[in-house]
């Protein structure tokens, strides 16, 4: 499908000033990680993991995991292009899908990516929601590659709060950032549909008590 001179011009430009801003914005920040050591656990063992993230937190998750050999899932849409190109820039490679279009194709194609020893990269509740609640894609990925789930959420002292379904959030200048890493989530191989639903919630509830924890550091319930 082609699209007009501004539609393509922005598909040029804003990749190339998020990239910029993002670092400049990220340098005055003070980043405080917690959990480092599920992640070493992980890279000692040399495996491949699925990160997973709640939505609102995608654009500092996607600058801080950058250039770790990964492969990341970014909707099919129009709007999904700018992510992609994005994602591309921060040294990702990309699969199209979401869980209502072409879902099922990016998940093989994950799974290509993932036993060529590549990390995944996962939107947890997905590219429209519901907030806060993990669809079954990185719980099928998991099982099928038998590679841990690591969760990932942030917390920050002053952001912008952005009015999309998830309440896109980007630190401000000079916050503090708090980083964590949550404990790798283990899915048996084959698992059956009734299984999904066990380990998506353990999941689900193991990602909100991170993301309640994170942010009573900064004096609030939710961001």
């Amino acid at each position: 499908m082609k699209y007009g001179f501004w539609y393509r011009f922005a598909l040029w430009l804003v990749p190339r000033l998020f990239s910029w801003i993002a670092l400049i914005l990220f340098s005055t920040c003070k980043i405080r990680v917690h959990g480092k050591e599920h992640l070493d656990s992980i890279t000692a063992r040399k495996e491949p993991a699925v990160a997973s993230f709640w939505h609102y937190s995608i654009l500092l998750i996607l600058f801080f995991m950058r250039k770790k050999n990964g492969v990341a899932m970014v909707s099919a849409s129009k709007d999904g292009e700018f992510v992609a190109r994005i994602v591309k820039g921060m040294g990702y490679e990309t699969v199209r899908g979401s869980r209502k279009k072409g879902g099922l194709q990016a998940i093989k194609g994950l799974i290509r990516h993932m036993r060529n020893g590549k990390n995944a990269a996962i939107v947890a509740d997905g590219s429209q929601g519901p907030e806060r609640v993990v669809q079954a894609g990185c719980i099928v990925l998991a099982s099928r590659v038998q590679a841990p789930v690591l969760p990932l959420i942030w917390s920050c002292s002053r952001y912008k709060r952005f009015g999309s379904w998830d309440g896109t959030a980007l630190p401000l200048p000079f916050a503090t950032i708090d980083f964590f890493y949550g404990e790798p989530l283990y899915v048996p191989p084959n698992i059956k549909a009734d299984e999904i639903e066990t380990y998506r919630l353990l999941l689900e509830e193991q990602m909100n008590r991170m993301y309640r924890e994170a942010w009573e550091l900064h004096g609030r319930t939710t961001h």
